[in-house]
Order: structure tokens, then C-alpha cells, then sequence
């Protein structure tokens, strides 16, 4: 072997060698050392982000979409499906929102919720697993009516039967209908369609837009008391604080039109913010109206993560839909009296 042939073997080696010792596996004390800080970040429990004024950190876009209903249903005993029930659960409830009108009847005219992505089937649902949202009493029924309670939802019902039917005049028309109110809360329990959530927050105050009828929620942190009792609105009147990293929030000042599952306007909600996850706030609420019900009642849901932004629901039926509607049914009054007539007169 001549000198040049053995110095070329001789450095083929030694770098075959470097190479072998560079890809060796690295000691298990080594690997163990690397792997330690991402295990210890595993393990490391989560905390609430934090504002700049240093709040709990309830901002973004968020949903209550679920099909769960505020009370528990007649034979269902549990306070929890799992999660295989509550799929059926929703897949059932998805089927019975999506069935279909007759065509040509009068009640196919109406605007379909899944041709046009209103239906909850297409938007997240929260998962909650709850039977109900109502979670005191323990049997997930509101509690029993006052005898108060009793007399003022039959005072009501003889006045709306004095007004006479629902399409007689405007304001027997439902309030939703009217694009005045649909039931925005407090408390915020899912709505049938645009259940989107944007929370905003300064250091004293929180402010929640609601995409149902475009509400806002405009939440004072500052210490001031509510307004007078004089000043009522259909959202009523919210005062703020933190209670360690929950917000809690109680709202009086109702007025007598919104009457939330008949109650009166004395009604006090006392509401509870809690970011539990990147992904989910933790809403729970206490209802008080010793003039409606015989003791208090509490519910309890998830809120969760969508996209944003919040779209303005431009709800417009006011402008066209009511006024076309009393026409339509004037019209049909006027046909039914000729009818009526044409058939008296051919005795």
C-alpha cells in the first residue's frame, strides 16, 4: 500500500468515527435533563391571563350555543349525561330544528334557519354536559310560584286577552318579533340563533355586546350605586366587582315588559364571570324575586371560544315585516266576511 492510499483510509476513518460518535444517542441523565423543563410546563397549572390595569382577563369573542335546556327535562333524573348521551342529545335536538313545513302551507312562510346558518347545529356548541342549565333546586325545575306570582301572570293574561289576538294590532305582536327585546338577559341564557359574545373590558368597566338584536351590556366597576328605582330598563341596571379572579355582577331596575319566565320587576340577578381555561369562562347566575318565586334559583353554563368579529344583526321586521304582516291578515278578515256573506245571501 503506498503512503498516499494509507493517509486517505487513515482520515476516512477518523471522520467515520466523528460522525458515529456525534450521532450516538446522549446519555439517559442528559436526555432526562433536556426533558425536564418541558415536562415541568406540562404540569404547571393554569392562570388566568391578566389585563394591563391587572383584571382577569375576560376579553374576545365568546358563544353559549347549546341545546341544554334551562330546566331538566320530565323523566331524566341525572344532573349530567355523558358525553356519548349528550351527542344523541343534540342530534336529535338538531333534527327536530332542521324538519321542514308543508309547501305551499302558511306555515312555510316563514325563513328557513338552515339554509341561512341560524340554526344551532351550525355553530360551536359548548359541550356542556349539564341536563339542565337551572342547577338549584336540585331536581333542575323552577322553583315553585308565589301566589303573588300566580295572580300577576293571570293579570297579564287577561289583559293580553282584552287586546284582543296577536295580529289585531301591533303591540299584541311579540316583543322579538317587533325587534324591540329578545330576551338578552341578564341572565344570558342561548338564544335560538346569533349566540355570539364579544366581552370588553377598561379598568372601570365591562362591556358585553350581544349580536342578538345588537344589544350592549355596559357594566360599571367603580364602586357607584344603582340608579334610582324610578330608572328601569329591559336589560336593567348592572354594578360590577372582582371577587378574586371572578366578576361578579348584580342587576336590578328591570321594567315590567321583559318579565323573564313571568317575573315581576323586582327581580335581582346576581351573576358570576369566571375565565377557567384559554377556552372557557365559567357563567353562573342567582335569580331573587320573592314577588315571583318562593325561594331563589341558580344556573350554571360554559361559555366558549369563536371567531370574531360580532356581525351587527340588523334585525329589520319593524321596517316591513309587521306592517305587511296586519295587512296580510286584514286581507284575510275582509275575504272571510265576503265569504260569510256571499253564503248567507245564497239561503
Amino acid at each position: 500500500m503506498n503512503h498516499r492510499l494509507a493517509t486517505f483510509l487513515g482520515i476516512a476513518a477518523l471522520l467515520a468515527l466523528i460522525v458515529v460518535i456525534l450521532l450516538a444517542p446522549a446519555p439517559a441523565a442528559a436526555q432526562a435533563q433536556k426533558a425536564a423543563p418541558k415536562a415541568a410546563a406540562s404540569t404547571k397549572p393554569w392562570t388566568a391571563p391578566r389585563t394591563p390595569d391587572g383584571q382577569p382577563d375576560l376579553q374576545g369573542y365568546w358563544t353559549n350555543n347549546s341545546y341544554t335546556p334551562l330546566e331538566r327535562p320530565n323523566g331524566v333524573t341525572k344532573d349530567f349525561y355523558t358525553p356519548a348521551e349528550l351527542e344523541e342529545a343534540n342530534k336529535k335536538a338538531a333534527e327536530r330544528e332542521e324538519e321542514q313545513t308543508a309547501p305551499g302551507t302558511v306555515a312555510d312562510v316563514h325563513y328557513d334557519f338552515t339554509q341561512f346558518g341560524l340554526d344551532r347545529s351550525q355553530t360551536r356548541l359548548t359541550g356542556n354536559l349539564r341536563t339542565s342549565v337551572i342547577v338549584e333546586p336540585a331536581n333542575g325545575k323552577l322553583p315553585p310560584v308565589t301566589s303573588e306570582g300566580q295572580k300577576r301572570a293571570a293579570d297579564r293574561a287577561a289583559e293580553r286577552k282584552k287586546q284582543g289576538a296577536q295580529y289585531d294590532q301591533v303591540q299584541n305582536i311579540p316583543l322579538g318579533s317587533r325587534c324591540v327585546y329578545s330576551n338578552a338577559g341578564p341572565p344570558m341564557l342561548p338564544p335560538g340563533y346569533n349566540p355570539a359574545y364579544e366581552i370588553l373590558q377598561s379598568k372601570d368597566t365591562v362591556t358585553i355586546l350581544i349580536e342578538m338584536l345588537h344589544e350592549a351590556r355596559v357594566i360599571p366597576l367603580d364602586g357607584r350605586p344603582h340608579a334610582p328605582e324610578g330608572y328601569r330598563s329591559w336589560l336593567g341596571d348592572s354594578r360590577g366587582h372582582w371577587e378574586g379572579d371572578t366578576l361578579v355582577v348584580e342587576t336590578t331596575n328591570f321594567n315590567d315588559k321583559a318579565a323573564f319566565r313571568g317575573a315581576s320587576e323586582n327581580m335581582k340577578v346576581i351573576e358570576r364571570f369566571t375565565r377557567v381555561s384559554d377556552d372557557a369562562i365559567r357563567y353562573e347566575f342567582t335569580v331573587h324575586d320573592p314577588s315571583t318565586w318562593e325561594i331563589p334559583w341558580k344556573g350554571e353554563m360554559p361559555f366558549v371560544k369563536i371567531n370574531g368579529p360580532v356581525f351587527e344583526h340588523a334585525c329589520h321586521e319593524g321596517n316591513y315585516g309587521v306592517a305587511n304582516t296586519l295587512k296580510a291578515v286584514r286581507m284575510e278578515e275582509k275575504k272571510a266576511a265576503e265569504d260569510a256573506a256571499k253564503k248567507a245571501g245564497s239561503k
